[in-house]
C-alpha cells in the first residue's frame, strides 16, 4: 500500500496567502490528496510545469488540492504584489503561499526549482519531485492513492475564490519593434495577440484572435499563447510564440499567421546532442534577424537558436543547454535563460535573465563573453563600474550607438550600459517589471509589463511619457 510515514509539515507563514480569499493548512485537506508545488515565477522550468499542474487539477478535480509554495529566488519575487502579478500572468487557478523567508521550503527539504510533493490523504508525505516532467512522474502515484483511499477520500471540489482577469486594452506588454514606417509591433502576450500600432497609440491592426491556442489562420482565427519576440523582414513577421515553443509566421501582405518552426512540445538538446541537425524551440522568447539569420534566444533550454531564413530550419548556435555562466566558445558557453537580444555590427548582445547578466556573441570568431554579470545569485540594483554593477533579472536590450540599453526587469528600471567606459547608469525608474525597450524617432521605447502599459523615454533626462493605447 502506497503511504507516508511522516506527517506533512504545516504551511504557515507570516506573509500571507494568495489567488484565494483565505489561509490554509494542511488539516483542510484531510480526505484530499494534496500536491504542493514548490516555484518561484522567473524560473522557466517552473512554467513549463504549468500545463502539467492544470491537466491533473482537471483529470483529479474530485480528489486532488494542488496548493502553489512561492519560495522566490530574486528579491523582487519576495512582494505578494509581484507574485499576484504572475499568478494571473500565468493563469494559476489554485492558492498560493508567499514563502518569502523559505520556511516551508525548509521545512520540506527542498533544494531546488520546481520541486513537487504529494500528500496522501492522511496528511503524511509520500515523496517529492524535482525538475520537470511532472504530469509522467505523479500521475501513476496519484491514481494509486485514490484507488487505495476510495474509502476516506472526499469528492467534494473544493472552490478556491480567484480574481478574475483585467480588463485593459493591454494585459502583460512585453516585446516590441518598429517598421520602416516608424510603426510599431507590440506582442500583447497577456491577451495572446500582437498588435500593429502608430506612434500615437492607436492599434492599426490586431493579429490573432486573444483566445489561447496554437492554430494557424487569418488574423481573427489565428491563435497563439504568450507571444514574445518579434523580427520583421520583409512583409513577413516572425514571433516567438513562447508557451507554444513555436516560430510563427505572419505574412503581412496577405494577413495569414502560420507556423514557421516548433510542433508546441517541449524538446531539450544538451552538449553533443543534435548539433548541425533541425531542432524545435523550447520557450523561445526573443528574435532578432542579422543577415541571412535569425536568433532566437531559447530561454527554456538556455540556449542561442539560428533559423536559416531560406529554409526556416532551426540549428543550435550557442550554449551546451547547462543553466550556468560559462563564457567559451558557441558550443562550449553556457546561458541562463537567455530572454533579450540585441547587436552592434557582428556582435550579438544577450539578456541572460536568470543571471542577471550581459553577454556577447562575436559572430566572427564564435567566442561568447559576459561584459556584465556574475553568476545565477548575484544580483541586485547597483550603478557603476561593471565589476560593482548589479542587475536583476535583465529581459530586454536595444543599442543605439554603442550603448545598451537594458530593461533591468525585476528593478523596475531602464539602465545604460556604457560599453567604452565600462560603467552602468539609471535613465529611468518606476516602471513595472519593463519587458523590453526599442529606439524609434529619437525616444526609447519600453513595455512596463505589471502596469500593462507603453512609455516612451527622454534618452537625455529618463522622463516617461505613458502611450495610451487606442484599441
Amino acid at each position: 500500500m502506497l503511504t507516508g510515514r511522516v506527517n506533512a509539515p504545516e504551511l504557515t507563514t507570516e506573509h500571507g496567502w494568495l489567488n484565494t480569499d483565505k489561509a490554509w493548512s494542511i488539516k483542510d485537506f484531510k480526505g484530499k490528496i494534496v500536491l504542493l508545488d514548490f516555484w518561484t515565477f522567473g524560473c522557466i522550468n517552473c512554467q513549463h510545469i504549468i500545463p502539467d499542474l492544470k491537466r491533473l487539477e482537471k483529470e483529479y478535480a474530485d480528489v486532488l488540492v494542488v496548493i502553489g509554495v512561492h519560495s522566490a529566488k530574486f528579491d523582487a519575487e519576495k512582494q505578494s504584489d509581484t507574485i499576484e502579478q504572475a499568478i494571473r500572468k500565468l493563469g494559476i487557478e489554485h492558492p498560493v503561499v508567499n514563502d518569502a523567508d523559505y520556511k516551508i521550503w525548509n521545512f520540506y527539504g527542498v533544494r531546488a526549482w520546481p520541486t513537487i510533493v504529494l500528500i496522501d490523504p492522511n496528511g503524511k508525505v509520500i515523496g517529492q519531485h524535482a525538475g520537470e516532467a511532472v504530469y509522467d512522474t505523479v500521475h501513476p502515484y496519484i491514481q494509486k492513492l485514490k484507488n487505495e483511499f476510495q474509502d476516506q477520500l472526499n469528492y467534494k471540489p473544493f472552490q478556491f475564490k480567484t480574481p478574475s482577469k483585467e480588463a485593459s486594452a493591454l494585459y502583460f506588454p512585453s516585446k516590441l519593434i518598429s517598421d520602416a514606417d516608424q510603426n510599431l509591433y507590440l506582442s500583447d502576450s497577456g491577451n495572446n495577440r500582437v498588435l500593429k500600432l502608430n506612434q500615437d497609440g492607436q492599434v492599426l491592426e490586431v493579429i490573432g484572435s486573444g483566445e489561447q491556442g496554437f492554430n494557424n489562420g487569418g488574423y481573427a482565427d489565428s491563435t497563439f499563447y504568450e507571444p514574445h519576440g518579434l523580427a520583421l523582414h520583409g512583409n513577413i513577421l516572425y514571433v516567438a510564440d513562447a508557451k507554444n515553443n513555436a516560430i510563427r509566421k505572419v505574412d503581412l501582405k496577405h494577413k495569414m499567421v502560420s507556423t514557421a518552426a516548433g510542433t508546441g512540445e517541449l524538446e531539450y538538446y544538451f552538449l553533443d546532442d543534435r548539433l548541425d541537425e533541425p531542432v524545435n524551440p523550447n520557450s523561445p522568447w526573443d528574435l532578432l534577424i542579422y543577415h541571412d539569420s535569425m536568433f532566437i534566444a531559447s530561454a527554456g533550454n538556455h540556449q542561442i537558436l539560428r533559423m536559416d531564413l531560406e529554409t526556416e530550419k532551426v540549428y543550435r548556435f550557442a550554449g551546451t543547454g547547462r543553466e550556468a555562466l560559462t563564457d567559451g566558445h558557441l558550443r562550449e558557453a553556457a546561458f541562463n535563460q537567455p530572454s533579450g537580444l540585441a547587436h552592434n555590427e557582428h556582435v550579438l548582445y544577450v539578456a541572460d535573465a536568470e543571471a542577471s547578466a550581459i553577454r556577447t556573441v562575436n559572430l566572427k570568431t564564435g567566442m561568447v563573453l559576459t561584459p556584465l554579470g556574475r553568476g545565477l545569485f548575484d544580483f541586485g540594483d547597483a550603478d557603476g563600474y561593471v565589476d560593482d554593477a548589479l542587475l536583476q533579472h535583465c529581459v530586454g536590450l536595444e543599442i543605439i550607438d554603442s550603448d545598451v540599453y537594458i530593461a533591468d526587469t525585476y528593478n523596475g528600471k531602464i539602465k545604460k550600459l556604457d560599453v567604452s567606459r565600462n560603467k552602468v547608469s539609471t535613465l529611468a525608474s518606476g516602471l513595472s517589471e519593463p519587458n523590453d525597450v526599442t529606439f524609434i524617432n529619437g525616444k526609447l521605447w519600453a513595455t512596463s509589463t505589471n502596469s500593462h502599459q507603453l512609455y516612451k523615454i527622454d534618452l537625455t533626462t529618463g522622463e516617461k511619457q505613458e502611450v495610451i493605447v487606442k484599441l
